[in-house]
């Protein structure tokens, strides 16, 4: 079930202020309860049935006092068949309060669950511009924080559902016994109403403003854990702490200026509900006869329950506004469209030979600051192309917009004539394979590691990858061979074997277009050369781009491109541009010179 989205856009800032009518976030919300509406349904009837149940238990008390004015056989009988029918009314309303509050519980978690899946696929479809916009640990906060958040909204729903209705019966049942009493405590909950709009004009800023330092963090703890072998290099760990600190007590005044709004209203409630009884015992005692005393007991306990659901509306309305809030967040996301998406009539990408150019094309992150301008190139099927120069150049933002992370600002990428953009994403990404510079292993075995999504592979097939680059000899040395669980991000390995089951991985899925991003920049020597073994029949036949770090793979290239401040400034083979006596001439003669990316 996947909810509509209202005000998408492509960019989010999820340090922004957005504020959303609850009314249209509650909208969507509920959007996600309608495929259990049997469920919705029985819950419905229950809290009607346990609604009704607690306006009927005072009236039964009432009965039974007024029926004892004359002692007697027939009395005792009445108040046997008036606590009888107590009895039967308590069970009632257990039984229903029970099923209403397990049908909420199933309908709760499953819209949790559909929640979680929608947003975990949307995130996995938005582009990598929304990432490098964003912090990881601000995203996760609303994955995991902000959706068990509005999880919670479902069930307080259900309860202020069944309370507003109690509110309703209860009003109608004073208003019934006794018209004067009634309206004299209906005029004190009326009072209620601009105390909740007030409340509500000033509590949501402060209760946004807690979610957002909580998400503050979360992101601090995540980027801390994640970065820790940086940081204990450094010796960054008391400014780290302090900067920690400093979060955590905004968190902290964050979540105190929310606490003041969220517990406000409740002392109010509960003074007003003990002033409601004493009027009632007051007025009724003034106004009622000697044999209408079931009447002033039964409406004491009405004025308690009438504020009993009130008191707990005014603590589930916080809880409801800070899900909705949550809600908001999560929507926020949801409403996100990619920067990269396939154009209305994309089509697949057929078999490609593998040509590729690039005409005018300039790319900005930033507008103000161009990355990519005016690159112009031509790439035959087969050739390989080596891209150096040195840190800022534009290289790896070269090879992602041929990866189509990014779309070009301005001009065109294609492939044998097909312009990117036309084409549908899942086609171009089976035909094109990028090795990064940090491989990424994912917690699986080593053999769901090079199948990754090509399971349609056999066991030779991954084993002949894992040849190709060198890997197998490494592999079946493992406790488990291709069976071997990776830990996270593949800690158990080194460097230099992750990077040959990221290579591996790769080939695996037989690229026409092959990307290598410094990918031998992380491994020894005798890896290295193990890889350049397997390198030239690895490129032979497939379109290939070399982000150089070592000079031995861009002496083989076909073709050398030297790129300063966005710019292809040089081309050629490597003799012929240490001849020119140029940029890439002079890089060379840089003792100890690796271009990075």
């Amino acid at each position: 079930m996947t909810a509509p989205a209202a005000n998408s856009t492509t960019r989010l800032d999820l340090d922004g202020e957005r504020q959303t009518p609850y009314r249209r976030t509650l909208a969507r919300l509920l959007g996600y309860a309608l495929p259990y509406r049997r469920r919705l349904a029985l819950a419905v009837f229950t809290t009607l049935i346990s609604s009704g149940a607690v306006v009927a238990l005072p009236w039964t008390v009432r009965l039974a006092i007024d029926g004892q004015t004359t002692p007697g056989e027939s009395s005792l009988a009445g108040l046997a068949g008036a606590v009888g029918l107590f009895c039967v009314v308590a069970v009632v309303r257990f039984a229903a309060s029970l099923h209403q509050r397990r049908a909420m519980v199933v309908i709760g978690e499953s819209v949790i669950l559909d929640i979680r899946a929608h947003l975990m696929g949307h995130l996995q479809r938005l582009s990598v511009s929304f990432y490098d916009r964003n912090q990881v640990g601000r995203v996760m906060a609303r994955v995991e924080g902000d959706v068990e958040q509005v999880g919670e909204a479902v069930f307080i729903l259900a309860l202020s559902s069944a309370n507003f209705l109690s509110v309703i019966g209860i009003a109608v049942a004073m208003l019934l016994m006794d018209a004067v009493l009634g309206a004299a405590t209906l005029a004190l909950v009326a009072l209620l109403i601009p105390m909740l709009a007030f409340w509500r004009r000033f509590a949501h800023g402060p209760m946004r403003r807690a979610r957002e330092t909580s998400a503050s963090v979360n992101s601090s703890v995540q980027e801390n854990v994640a970065g820790i072998r940086v940081v204990q290099s450094l010796n960054r760990q008391r400014q780290n702490t302090r900067e920690f600190g400093r979060v955590n007590e905004e968190n902290l005044d964050a979540l105190l200026r929310s606490a003041r709004y969220r517990y406000g209203l409740w002392p109010t409630v509960e003074a007003m509900s003990s002033f409601a009884i004493a009027v009632v015992v007051f007025v009724g005692a003034r106004t009622a006869g000697a044999t209408e005393v079931g009447l002033i007991v039964a409406f004491a306990l009405y004025a308690e329950r009438l504020f009993e659901p009130v008191r707990d509306l005014t603590g589930e309305f916080g809880q409801l506004t800070r899900a909705l809030i949550s809600a908001d967040r999560i929507f926020e996301i949801l409403d996100v469209r990619p920067d990269v998406a396939a154009a209305p009539g994309a089509i697949a990408l057929p078999p490609a030979a593998g040509r590729v150019r690039y005409e005018n094309v300039s790319f900005h992150y930033d507008p103000e600051v161009p990355v990519l301008k005016g690159i112009d190139l031509d790439v035959e099927p087969g050739e390989t192309v080596a891209l150096v120069g040195p840190t800022g150049a534009g290289k790896t933002t070269f090879v992602s917009l041929l990866m189509r992370l990014y779309d070009a600002t301005e001009g065109s990428v294609s492939i044998d004539g097909h312009d990117l953009r036309e084409l549908r994403p899942d086609s171009l990404s089976r035909q094109i394979a990028m090795v990064p510079q940090e491989p990424f292993l994912f917690s699986a075995t080593v053999s769901e590691n090079i199948r990754h999504n090509r399971t349609d592979l056999t066991d030779a097939e991954v084993v002949g990858a894992a040849k190709a680059v060198g890997a197998h000899e490494f592999i079946v040395r493992l406790e488990d061979g291709y069976d071997t669980a990776l830990e996270e991000r593949g800690a158990n390995l080194s460097i230099g074997q992750r990077q040959l089951i990221s290579f591996a991985r790769a080939l695996a899925r037989d690229p026409r277009v092959l990307i290598l991003d410094e990918a031998t920049a992380n491994v020894d020597t005798e890896t290295e050369l193990r890889i350049q073994q397997a390198l030239a029949e690895l490129l032979r036949g497939r379109t290939s781009f070399v982000i150089a770090h070592r000079l031995s793979t861009v002496r083989n290239a076909d073709r050398i491109l030297v790129m300063d401040g966005g710019r292809i400034v040089e081309q050629g083979a490597h003799d012929e541009l240490l001849a020119n006596k140029g940029l890439y001439h002079r890089l060379h003669a840089q003792s100890g010179y690796t271009p990075s990316s």
